[in-house]
C-alpha cells in the first residue's frame, strides 16, 4: 500500500515539475451555483453595481499587503515573456509593504455583458483574468526594527524608526478607510494563498472571490513567496520556512486592518499552505489577546475563518484551534473558567479526501493525514463532542468529482463549493439553511450531496 501511494506521489511530482505554474492569464472561475440562471439570486446588487458602474470599467482594484521582494534579474529576464507585469518575486523580503493590484477583465466587456456571463452555468463569451497595473503606496521599515543605547546602558527603540512604523501603518489605515467610503459592508476580506503561487495568481484568486461576493466588501490579499520554481522538493521545504517567515507579517497585517476605524468585520480565507500560516498567526494573536485580559473578538473582529484545502498535519492544526483552551495558567482573567471569544461567526474548513495535491505534503513530512484529506470518518466521536462544546467549528467534506488537475482549488472551480462558500461569507448562513442544504455526518461534520458529474 505505502508502495503504491509513493509511486502515486511520484507521477504527481513529475506532473507538477512538468506543469510549472500560471502565466500572465487565466479563465474567471465557473459560476457558483446559487448564481446560476434561470432563478439563480443576482451576482450584483442592484444599487452595488449602480456605484461601479459610475466608474465605468469593471476591473477590479485589491488591497495587497506583501512580504515578497522585488523581482530579481534573473525573475525579470524568465518572466520577460509574459504580458502581465512582476511587481514582486520569490525572494523575502525584509518588511512588509502595501498597495493597489489592478485585476482586468479580458477581453474587454462592459457591466451588463459581465453581468450576464457571471451568471451563466455555460458561458457564451470569454471572460479571462490578466493582472494591470500594481502600485506600491507603502512599505514598513526594514526589520529588525533599529534600536539604541540609552541612560544606563538600556536599549531603547529608536524614535525615527518609531515614526516610520507608525507613519507606514496610517497610510495603510488611510488606504483601507478610503474603500471603506466605497464598499456597502464596512468589512475586509483578507485571501491568503499556499504553494507554488505567484502575486499574479494570487490576486486572481483574491478577485474572482471578491467578484462573486458580490465586490461588497474591501478585498484584500497577504501574498508571501511562495515559491514556484526549480526544483519541486526544494521548493516546497523553501516555501514551507518562508510561510512561518510570513507569520510576524500577516499579525501585523492582521492588527492593523482590525484597528482601522470603521472596520466592523474581518473575513480570513486561506488555502493549501496559507492555512498554515494563517493559523498560527491567527493563534499567536488569540494568545496576545488573553495574555492582555482582552476578548480577542473584540480587538481583530475576525468573523469567519474559512481554511481552505488546509495543507497542514491534523495533529498541529488540532494544536493551532484548541492550544490556548488547554494552558489554563494562560487565561487567569476570565471568571469561573469562561473560555474568551474568538470569532464572531464559524472557522469552517473545507476538506477532500480526493485532493491529490496533499498526497505530495503527506509523502514529504511523512505525516499520518492533512486535514485537507480529512472525512468525516476520520475524527472520532470523543473529538467531534470536544468540538460541539467548543462551538463555532464545522468541517465540510467534497467526495465528488475532481473539478480541476489535482482537486485542490475546487473552492473556486467547483460551483456547488464556491456556492457553499459564498453563502457562509456574503449571506452568513448556517449548515442546514436554505442555500446550504448539506447532508449532516457527525456532530461538526458535513457532506457535500453528490448530484451526477456536474460539479453541481
Amino acid at each position: 500500500m505505502q508502495r503504491r501511494c509513493i509511486k502515486a506521489g511520484a507521477a504527481i511530482l513529475a506532473a507538477l515539475l512538468i506543469g510549472g505554474c500560471a502565466t500572465s492569464a487565466r479563465q474567471l472561475m465557473p459560476t457558483p451555483t446559487l448564481y446560476q440562471l434561470p432563478d439563480g439570486q443576482p451576482v450584483f446588487d442592484p444599487a452595488v453595481e449602480a456605484s461601479h458602474r459610475r466608474g465605468q470599467s469593471p476591473d477590479l482594484d485589491l488591497l495587497f499587503i506583501t512580504d515578497r521582494a522585488p523581482p530579481t534579474p534573473a525573475e525579470l529576464e524568465e518572466h520577460a515573456k509574459d504580458a502581465s507585469p512582476l511587481p514582486y518575486g520569490q525572494e523575502r523580503a525584509k518588511h512588509i509593504a502595501f498597495g493597489s493590484a489592478q485585476v482586468r477583465m479580458v477581453p474587454a466587456l462592459d457591466w451588463s455583458t459581465l453581468r450576464a456571463q457571471s451568471q451563466l452555468a455555460e458561458r457564451t463569451r470569454e471572460v479571462n483574468l490578466e493582472l494591470g497595473q500594481v502600485r506600491e503606496l507603502g512599505a514598513f521599515p526594514d526589520e529588525p526594527y533599529q534600536v539604541s543605547k540609552g541612560p544606563n546602558g538600556r536599549t531603547l527603540r529608536d524614535r525615527a524608526e518609531l515614526a516610520r512604523h507608525f507613519a507606514a501603518k496610517a497610510d495603510l489605515q488611510a488606504e483601507v478607510e478610503r474603500r471603506l467610503a466605497q464598499s456597502p459592508k464596512k468589512e475586509v476580506m483578507l485571501y491568503v494563498h499556499g504553494f507554488n503561487e505567484t502575486f499574479a495568481t494570487a490576486a486572481y484568486t483574491a478577485a474572482e472571490l471578491c467578484h462573486f461576493l458580490g465586490r461588497e466588501e474591501v478585498c484584500a490579499f497577504f501574498t508571501w513567496p511562495a515559491s514556484t520554481t526549480g526544483n519541486f522538493l526544494i521548493s516546497y521545504t523553501t516555501t514551507t520556512e518562508s510561510a512561518d517567515y510570513a507569520v510576524a507579517h500577516l499579525k501585523k497585517a492582521i492588527r492593523t486592518l482590525a484597528s482601522t476605524p470603521g472596520v466592523e468585520r474581518l473575513q480570513l480565507l486561506a488555502h493549501s499552505r496559507g492555512t498554515a500560516l494563517t493559523l498560527r498567526a491567527v493563534s499567536e494573536l488569540v494568545r496576545e489577546a488573553i495574555a492582555a485580559g482582552k476578548e480577542p473578538v473584540d480587538l481583530y473582529k475576525i468573523d469567519n475563518l474559512v481554511l481552505l484545502s488546509p495543507d497542514i498535519d491534523v495533529d498541529i492544526a488540532g494544536q493551532e484551534i484548541t492550544g490556548f483552551l488547554s494552558d489554563p495558567e494562560l487565561m487567569t482573567v476570565w471568571p469561573e473558567g469562561r473560555l474568551p471569544r474568538v470569532l464572531q461567526g464559524r472557522l469552517t474548513i473545507y476538506a477532500s479526501p480526493e485532493d491529490r495535491a496533499l498526497l505530495v505534503s503527506r509523502i514529504l513530512f511523512r505525516s499520518r493525514n492533512r486535514v485537507g484529506q480529512l472525512r468525516p470518518e476520520d475524527i472520532p466521536d470523543k473529538a467531534q463532542r470536544y468540538f460541539e462544546t467548543v462551538g463555532r467549528i464545522d468541517l465540510i467534506s467534497y467526495k465528488g468529482k475532481r473539478t480541476d488537475l489535482f482537486g485542490h482549488s475546487y473552492f473556486t472551480t467547483n460551483p456547488q463549493v464556491s456556492s457553499d462558500l459564498i453563502e457562509l461569507v456574503r449571506y452568513d448562513k448556517q449548515l442546514g439553511e436554505p442555500g446550504r442544504e448539506l447532508v449532516k455526518t457527525g456532530r461538526v461534520t458535513w457532506e457535500f450531496p453528490v448530484d451526477g458529474d456536474n460539479g453541481r
